[in-house]
């Protein structure tokens, strides 16, 4: 199967070779989101998510399966478009890298939120779909799988993160 190809100028626009150095974390953006309970004092249900930088300001808003009115966005698709647009992006920059076309490449996340049996509390589980046409599919899984080695969401969802939770002053 033939595959589409990119111009080299295209294929070096993005890079990750100087993003790092060094054994610790650096930081190469940071972004900061609060959320306030709204009407009924409960972020998830009614609650407003704005970004430091004003950029992000929307109502988030229970689903219906969960018993809301869903008029707004919930936090479940939010990650899922976080989640998504990272992994497209990592594995666009591994196309470019092949000299692939990424622009026919689709990612699709689905979250699903239910309880946790080992606790009774909460998890999320996820689940990506990658369309990518007119590529062989051995090398879209070898480049699948280098993404997902790349993507810090991938590596999250398998890995965790560190967090920190505390009591502001």
């Amino acid at each position: 199967m033939n595959e589409p190809t990119l111009s080299t100028e295209l294929s070096t626009e993005l890079s990750t070779e100087h993003d790092y150095s060094g054994s610790t974390f650096k930081p190469l953006y940071v972004t900061r989101v609060a959320v306030s309970g709204g009407s009924s004092a409960h972020g998830r249900a009614t609650g407003r998510a704005v970004s430091a930088d004003g950029v992000l300001d929307l109502q988030l808003r229970m689903p219906e399966e969960l018993g809301g009115d869903n008029p707004g966005p919930n936090p479940e698709q939010l990650f899922a478009a976080g989640y998504a647009a990272c992994f497209h992006g990592a594995l666009s920059l591994l196309a470019r890298r092949h000299l692939l076309d990424p622009g026919t490449i689709t990612v699709e996340a689905s979250v699903a939120f239910g309880r946790d049996p080992a606790d009774g509390g909460y998890q999320l589980s996820a689940d990506l779909v990658v369309t990518w046409p007119g590529v062989d599919p051995g090398t879209a899984a070898t480049l699948l799988s280098q993404a997902t080695a790349l993507c810090p969401y991938a590596k999250m969802t398998r890995q965790g993160i560190p967090a920190t939770i505390n009591l502001a002053p």
